[in-house]
């Protein structure tokens, strides 16, 4: 069997005695049109015309002996995501000045463009968020955040532990009267307002107060260490006495010295 002028074509001879019963009955029933069988060396060979013969082949090639090393379908779309990705940068390539290279270098400068703008904004999103309340709608003492603080750091979980403290921390100088007690009072402006009034810990508390939005804000994970000193860092700030007070006193002592001798002077006189 043979394909020549795209008509299949098989010798009668090696035809088996059922096909060609078969050719036979159908030239009998009138379908000249499909097949024609020859009965001599003289006779034409048997013919399919094109249309069965394509018919024919596609049955042949769909057998699964032929598709056993096919790709799976993840791979075919796969190879049809990088084609497309091929002709997108073909033809990106092809409007761009300079052609592949040009368009290399367009894109290195966009990337570079967006670097520069991370660098010097920081991550999106993290400076309107850190203006953001220091406390929720429960109010609670310094120590109600400080017990809750140690009851975080005993199970490991530093990122509430820590802002506990925090918490603990701008309570207490509210209950010590240090602080105001005004509500939607961020880290930052809290640090702000104690350092004026506890100078010796003016550097720290502003430190604190950037930790504390890092990990409520900034998506950043607190550690031991910093947990530690921002407790570290309480426990000083209950054992320090506010500037104001320091100054009154000596002040005041000041006054009472200076008021003997004019009190005797006075009886002298």
């Amino acid at each position: 069997m043979s394909l020549a002028g795209g008509v299949l074509t098989a010798a009668p001879a090696a035809l088996p005695r059922a096909a060609d019963t078969a050719v036979r009955a159908l030239l009998r029933a009138g379908d000249a049109s499909v097949l024609s069988l020859a009965h001599s060396g003289d006779e034409p060979p048997v013919t399919i015309p094109r249309d069965p013969a394509r018919e024919a082949a596609r049955r042949e090639l769909s057998k699964r002996m032929y598709h056993e090393n096919d790709p799976n379908p993840l791979q075919r779309a796969l190879d049809a995501f990088w084609e497309w990705v091929d002709k997108l940068f073909n033809s990106a390539a092809a409007a761009t000045p300079g052609g592949t290279v040009g368009l290399v270098v367009v894109i290195l400068a966009v990337l570079a463009v967006l670097g520069a703008l991370w660098w010097r904004l920081g991550t999106p999103g993290r400076q309107p968020t850190s203006s953001a309340a220091l406390f929720d709608d429960r109010p609670r003492s310094a120590a109600g955040h400080r017990a809750a603080a140690e009851a975080h750091a005993a199970q490991g979980h530093w990122n509430q532990a820590l802002q506990e403290r925090m918490r603990a921390i701008v309570r207490s100088l509210e209950e010590r009267a240090l602080l105001d007690g005004r509500p939607g009072r961020t880290a930052d402006e809290a640090a702000a307002e104690a350092g004026r009034a506890l100078p010796s810990h003016a550097d720290r508390l502003p430190t604190a107060a950037r930790e504390f939005d890092d990990v409520t804000y900034g998506g950043r994970t607190a550690t031991e260490q910093s947990y530690h000193r921002i407790a570290e860092l309480d426990r000083d700030l209950e054992r320090t006495k506010p500037a104001l007070a320091s100054s009154s006193s000596t002040n005041s002592s000041d006054g009472s010295h200076n008021a003997v001798p004019n009190t005797r002077r006075g009886a002298a006189e």
